[in-house]
Parts: C-alpha cells; structure tokens; sequence
C-alpha cells in the first residue's frame, strides 16, 4: 500500500466558462476585459482549469506573462480577428444560447477540427463496418479512445484533440466495446501497440480503466507487446497518482500490466519545465517508475510557451534525472490556434538543434521537430545549400505506407512555413515522392486503410 504525506494529499476542484470568474486569482489580477476576452474565445474553444494548476503551476503575479496561464486559459489570439469579432457580436446582441452555439459551430468548423485525416482515412473496418473512436493509421499502432475518457483533468489551449471536449457528437471519437478491438486485433497480428487515448484515460476511474486493459491481458494476443497510456494528468493532477481514492489500485494495474509480460508505457505530456517541479508530480512519476512502467515525455514547441532553447534543454535535463525518456519534440498540428501557438519551421529546427546539442546522450532519445501529417511524421533534418538551392532536409519517422521511413527527400527552404502543407518540393520536381501513393490512399480499396 503507498502512503502519502498530508503535504501531498489533495481533493480536485475544477473550472470551467461559467465559474472561472469566481476564482479568486482571477478576481485580484485580471481585469474586466482580460476576463472578457476569456469569456469570448471559450465560446469557441474549450475551456477547463483546476485547483492545482491554479495553485502550484501558475504565477499569478504576472500571469499575462506566465507560460501555464497561456496554456490553459483561453486567449485573445487564438481567435484570428474576424471570428473573434463574429463571437463578440453573438454574445453582445442578446441571442439565444442555441444561436450562440450556432456561431460557435460554424467557427470551429472553419478551425479544421480533424486534421491529418482522422476522420477520412484513419477509421478501421472490421466486416466492412467502421470502428468508431478508433484509429489506425500505422500497421503497427492502434488507437482506442474509451467512451469513459473523454475529458482531461485541465484542458491545453493548443491541443489538436479541442473537438473531442465541445459537446459535439460528430466531432468525437469514443468507444466503449473492448471486444470489438479485441476482434480486430486477432485479424491484424501486425500491431504490436494499443495506445488508449482520448480525452485523456486517466480521467477515468481505476476500475473502469482496469475493465479495457484486463480485457485486453486475458485476450491471448501473444503479438501486442505495449500498451500505451496517453495522458497530461502527471502535469496537471499528479494526484492521480498520490491520494485519489482509487491512486492504489491504478498503481497495482499498472503493476499487473508489467507482471503480465507486457509493456507499459504512459506517453506523459509535458509543455514546460514548471509543470516538472512540483513536489506532487515529482513523487508521482517515483511512484510510477516504482511500477516497472516507462514514462515517455513529449510535447509541441510553442510561441508564448516553450519556444526557447533554454527550456527544452532544462525540461529533457530533468525528465532524464526523474528517469523518464524524452520521445518527441512536436510542431503544433494545423488545427485551431495553430496561428497563435506556430512557430517557422526553421526556428523550431534552430531551437530542436540548439537544445539537442547541449543535453547527454540518455536525452537524445527525441526526435523532432516532427509535423504528424496526413501521410505520416515527417521529422525536420536540418537545412541546406545544395547546388545553389537552400533546402529544408526532411524524412518520415513513421509513414501510412512503411516504404517511406527514413528516406530522406528535400523541400524549397521557406523561412515562413509553419507547416509541411506550406512547403514545395525542391529542385523542380512537381510533388513530393510520395503523391503517387496518396492518390492510393485516398482510394477506399487501398490496403492501408486496414479495411477487410
């Protein structure tokens, strides 16, 4: 049984669009029109904060300033002007909640809520039906989000995940029937990876959360090797893992995973060296590594957050001497704010490089800056000068067609891109190598859409 001290015991409290104003930290230090703007652009984005992140993770004493406040409350830029406008009129002019609503939709709608295909080319068929809130985009991997975790404990304001948690039923993927990906794993041995995501699964109760995964342990599927956890609770209520009613037995789970000869992994995500100070997520991720579980770490690099170099190598310093391994280093998904929290390519190669260069080698196991396109990961190798041509230096780490991983090929330099759909292929060549095989892709009978 773990025990913990009092100092780290604490009950969860969280916030949302309709109550944050009555958070005493807002009373003492935003205005009026700071909360205002927050009132207006959590109409359109999801908006959810709790005692702890308001607590331990936030300087309140420059908070327009502060990295975690920037994640977590909405801001006035993730909104590009005239939808900000169109959301201030609706709320200004007295309409209804169902209008309001309306206006709301229809913004999100122009925010490309499902970017890299997740919706188009991702679904699994099993006996030629879909599998909802499922995805399986590389051979080896399987996504399931459980209709249970269909939340997370506080929300990031730059997630590409912001569909799953605005009330909207087309928009989510969720699913509650482990059987049915039980089946679809005994006629797919190629995966060798189940990642239970959401939302995030750590949301959900033990027991509930110990139902998916024992199903799967007593499934005798001799080629799933790992199962993967996606979750931010380690930095926004690492008291999951401490003083929760159910902390024990979500420990013992992961305990029972390890024992069983599988993997464990929980693919943490941590946005900023703050969020891996606290004595809370310190004891949490001993206790966790005490389990035989791995902590993965990754997260995109951020304007207003993280883009410094400093930070990335302070945050893969510490997360190596906590014992977690640093995975990946993200550009920010072509979604929602990706006007506010996008960075240029080329400066998230400068920073990546920069930070990479200055860290062991026990934390060079990230990779970055990696864009998870529609086609695949394609990971930023540098730039170049090639027969009088400047270059970005490309190659996919994961690809929808496994042909393609690790071959390098190159595009026009553009100190502008943000994102791979903003780049050329370089040297004249009319499209990227493989264009031939996206036209496949997008051809139902593909056999990369994993359909029976």
């Amino acid at each position: 049984m773990y025990q913990t001290d009092q100092k780290l015991q604490q009950k969860y409290k969280a916030f949302s669009l309709h109550d944050f104003q009555q958070i005493d930290e807002v009373q003492q230090h935003l205005d009026k029109e700071k909360q205002w703007e927050i009132k207006v652009v959590g109409h359109v984005f999801p908006f959810k904060i709790n005692n702890y992140v308001i607590k331990e993770l936030i300087n309140w004493e420059q908070p327009l300033d502060d990295p975690i406040f920037n994640i977590t409350f909405p801001q006035k830029g993730m909104l590009l002007p005239h939808h900000y406008e169109k959301m201030v009129r609706a709320l200004k002019n007295g309409q209804s909640d169902a209008s309001i609503k309306h206006v709301a939709h229809k913004i999100r709608i122009e925010l490309n809520p499902h970017p890299a295909g997740q919706q188009e080319y991702n679904i699994p068929y099993l006996e030629g039906e879909p599998l909802e809130g499922m995805q399986h985009k590389y051979k080896e991997t399987i996504l399931f989000f459980p209709k249970q975790g269909q939340a997370c404990h506080a929300y990031c304001n730059f997630c590409f995940r912001w569909p799953q948690f605005v009330g909207t039923k087309e928009m989510k993927f969720a699913n509650d029937d482990i059987e049915v990906l039980i089946q679809y794993l005994r006629e797919h041995s190629e995966i060798t990876d189940v990642l239970i995501t959401g939302g995030d699964p750590l949301i959900m109760k033990t027991h509930i959360l110990g139902n998916y995964i024992r199903a799967l342990l007593a499934a005798d599927l001799p080629h799933l090797q790992t199962i993967r956890i996606g979750t931010k609770a380690l930095s926004y209520w690492p008291y999951r893992f401490l003083s929760d009613p159910d902390a024990p037995a979500l420990l013992d789970l992961f305990e029972e995973v390890v024992q069983s000869g599988k993997s464990l992994s929980l693919m943490a995500h941590f946005s900023h060296i703050r969020e891996l100070q606290t004595d809370a997520v310190k004891e949490a991720i001993r206790r966790i590594n005490s389990t035989g579980a791995c902590i993965r770490t990754q997260s995109p690099i951020l304007a207003h957050i993280n883009a410094q170099t400093d930070i990335w190598v302070e945050m893969w310093r510490e997360q190596v001497r906590l014992g977690c391994i640093p995975y990946y280093m993200f550009v920010v998904r072509d979604t929602g704010a990706q006007h506010y929290f996008g960075i240029p390519l080329a400066q998230a190669y400068d920073i990546f490089r920069a930070a990479y260069r200055e860290v062991s080698g026990l934390a060079r196991t990230v990779r970055g800056p990696s864009m998870s396109t529609t086609m695949g990961k394609i990971q930023i190798l540098g730039t170049k000068k090639i027969n009088g041509e400047k270059v970005f230096i490309l190659q996919f780490l994961q690809g929808r067609n496994p042909d393609w991983v690790l071959r390098p090929f190159f595009a026009k330099y553009d100190r502008e891109a943000i994102w791979f759909d903003d780049l050329k292929p370089a040297f004249g060549e009319t499209e990227f190598f493989f264009k031939s095989d996206q036209a496949a892709l997008q051809n139902e009978e593909a056999t990369f859409l994993h359909r029976n």
